[in-house]
């Protein structure tokens, strides 16, 4: 379950919204078995298993690096941007610094800025030593969610 901060659940009191479900992994990342276990705007953290998730080579395939750092930034920039509005992802850069066989991963999302139309968040994807295997960036366009 995803622990959220009091001062966000009073942010989202009232809204009608599952805070659990709008901000979870989503299919995907549901699929790949992303578990969000922090998330406020200054910073969001999940984990994810390897298995599942290797390329042939038996290594963390980049991909599923990419999609953890677009869940954890994308997440962040919806909190940052509040109710009534989205935030959706504009640009995202990873760089692959070593290889992840097995164990899970951690990644934890940060904020690099925070404004009214965008906000882009860094990345850092780490290993079960606290080795970094990966760095992504994360920039996202905040809009008026659509009428209902």
């Amino acid at each position: 379950m995803t622990e959220f901060p009091p001062e966000v659940l009073d942010r989202f009191a009232g809204v009608g919204m599952d805070l659990e479900k709008l901000f979870s992994a989503g299919e995907l990342g549901s699929r790949m078995g992303i578990d969000v276990v922090e998330a406020a705007p200054e910073r969001v953290v999940a984990r994810m298993a390897v298995e599942g998730n290797r390329q042939p080579y038996g290594l963390l395939h980049g991909g599923a690096s990419a999609v953890i750092a677009e869940t954890l930034g994308s997440i962040g920039a919806m909190l940052h941007a509040g109710p009534g509005r989205i935030a959706v992802g504009v640009d995202l850069n990873v760089t692959h610094h070593r290889a992840a066989r097995s164990g899970t991963v951690t990644g934890i999302a940060t904020p690099i800025h925070r404004g009214r139309s965008t906000a882009t968040y860094e990345i850092i994807i780490s290993d079960e030593e606290d080795r970094r295997i990966c760095t992504g960036r994360l920039t996202c366009m905040i809009r008026d969610a659509p009428e209902a």
